[in-house]
């Protein structure tokens, strides 16, 4: 896929080779690598390798991303993941957003997966739905910076490509359809507010993996863009704590 725009600054992918275990980390739909790059850099100090792709078409310009596909935004993280494979012994994986549904595709693909972290990641977003039965619109507003703490802003698109809009429902059902593959233990943060990916998503991940090991953590005091808000630290302590212990 040819992007035509710079990518924006902030929004660049990020990798800190550290230790001989690996996180892969994704960002989410509309959003760019600056949402996780608080979390690649705390991990990359705990010893961890690190990388953090930039999806296809994310991190430019909106109608970069209304010529992408999930394929691409799947070879992005499936690059990533051969990057950390070339320079690590175990791979471990977290994601926001579409950035957990793309975790959750990994752990079905990819068993030798040893941990996973996802947060308020997407399976099943109903009011999506009804933007299938639009015509002739191309672009519809942006869903990006669903944040609580005050005077904090996530870099992603002022707007949300209708295409775009189709393909993450496709691939949402596609690791819907999978979910009895993942086995790998999961750590599963939920927003008790989220205005883009409803809470139920995360009860509704917990019981259709196959994990022995599937914890949730609610997060009382953040919006959706919960690694850029006030529960950024909770999430990184817990999900260090998590990987420590089961990501062997």
């Amino acid at each position: 896929m040819n992007e035509q725009y710079p990518v924006l600054e902030g929004a660049e992918p990020f990798y800190f080779e550290v230790g001989k275990t690996g996180i892969l980390v994704s960002h989410g739909f509309t959003g760019t690598t600056q949402s996780m790059r608080p979390l690649g850099e705390a991990f990359a100090e705990a010893g961890y390798t690190v990388c953090g792709p930039r999806l296809a078409g994310h991190g430019t310009h909106h109608e970069d991303m209304e010529r992408s596909s999930r394929h691409d935004w799947i070879r992005s993280i499936e690059e990533g993941y051969a990057w950390l494979k070339e320079r690590c012994d175990t791979i471990l994986m977290t994601g926001l957003s579409m950035g957990g549904t793309l975790t959750l595709y990994m752990a079905e693909k990819h068993p030798d997966i040893k941990a996973i972290a996802l947060i308020n990641a997407a399976i099943d977003i109903p009011s999506m739905q009804q933007v299938t039965e639009l015509q002739d619109v191309r672009f519809l507003d942006a869903i990006g910076s669903d944040i609580k703490k005050s005077g904090v802003t996530e870099l992603a698109y002022d707007q949300t490509p209708v295409h775009s809009v189709k393909e993450i429902l496709a691939l949402m059902e596609e690791v819907r359809s999978d979910l009895k593959k993942v086995r790998c233990p999961a750590l599963i943060f939920v927003s008790d507010e989220d205005h883009v990916v409803p809470p139920s998503n995360a009860e509704l991940i917990r019981d259709s993996i196959s994990s022995e090991i599937k914890d949730v953590t609610r997060l009382h005091d953040s919006y959706h863009v919960a690694t850029l808000d006030n529960d950024q630290d909770t999430i990184i302590s817990q999900t260090l704590a998590f990987f420590k212990e089961h990501g062997v």
